[in-house]
């Protein structure tokens, strides 16, 4: 059982089916992308874009909040409906109701073995499930943890070794290049999540966006809104955590189950030193080839 599931067991008595922590899918064909004048609804709320769900609290449209999407390379932008990205799919049943109405084709579930087996997915009405074990079962992160000992540093640490080993990791290249690979083949709309939707989903995300030409900073926004969408159930399991462990253990649990821009960027540096660019990476690290970055850039941009 990886660390990020036992914080969520840890906390289950202070939430509700909300995950915890972190670390193919689309309708018949793209929804048409909504160009047309902004409504006073989605002025007042852009969230209105994409619903937002209370027992799958990180779950959002990867082109973000903003009406166009994420502005793209070639004064293109990012499109809705098309990739999303979640924590752990346990949809009470209205949110279930909800994710059967985007057409989600493919589901990719980006967790271990442990992690899986202890909260299985709700999988929406007509998409296809398919295990990527990005961490692999026998990683550091899937290995026990001293809770106790938990400090923020110590969980600081933990995120920025987890990140730049998306990079070092033969493994977890292997795995990353098989996922982005699939999301390359698939038609229309596709979901991929692990536990918490920051650590592993992060990355992910952050590399579908640099391949689409997404400035760093929307990038960066894009990763950080972690904290945004799963507040409350951070606050929960810190709190827990305090309670079981003490202060330091609590303040170490919410590092942990947020983000902080060091921790993507410690990857995006590492991707940079071994390889030259994030472009490198994909390319020698990931063993993507042009037809496949061209289609990922192709399936997410207008």
């Amino acid at each position: 059982m990886t660390i990020f599931s036992r914080l969520r067991l840890l906390g289950a008595t202070a939430l509700t089916a909300t995950a915890l922590v972190s670390l193919g899918l689309a309708p018949a064909a793209h929804a048409a992308p909504t160009t047309t004048a902004p409504s006073a609804a989605h002025l007042a709320n852009p969230d209105l874009l994409t619903p937002r769900l209370a027992s799958v609290d990180n779950f959002r449209d990867l082109a973000g909040p903003a009406l166009l999407g994420y502005p793209a390379a070639g004064g293109k932008h990012v499109r809705h409906r098309v990739v999303y990205r979640s924590n752990a799919l346990t949809p009470d049943k209205q949110d279930l109701a909800t994710l059967n109405t985007l057409g989600i084709r493919r589901v990719y579930d980006l967790r271990t073995t442990s992690e899986v087996t202890a909260k299985p997915d709700t999988v929406p009405a007509g998409a296809k499930y398919t295990r990527v074990n990005i961490m692999g079962d026998d990683s550091q992160a899937a290995a026990g943890f001293d809770y106790s000992t938990l400090t923020p540093e110590s969980a600081r640490q933990f995120l920025i070794e987890a990140n730049r080993n998306f990079v070092t990791d033969p493994a977890q290249r292997a795995e990353l290049g098989r996922l982005l690979r699939s999301i390359a083949a698939q038609p229309g709309p596709v979901l991929y999540h692990c536990t918490a939707g920051k650590d592993r989903t992060g990355w992910t995300s952050a590399l579908l966006l640099s391949n689409a030409g997404v400035s760093h900073s929307d990038i960066m926004s894009n990763y950080l809104l972690t904290n945004k969408y799963s507040a409350k159930s951070i606050d929960a399991a810190a709190q827990a955590f305090t309670k079981q462990y003490g202060p330091t253990a609590g303040a170490g649990a919410r590092v942990l189950l947020g983000v902080f821009p060091e921790a993507l960027q410690a990857g995006l540096d590492q991707a940079v030193k071994d390889y030259g660019s994030i472009d490198g990476y994909l390319r020698k690290g990931l063993g993507l080839d042009g037809k496949t970055l061209n289609a990922l850039r192709a399936e997410l941009t207008y």
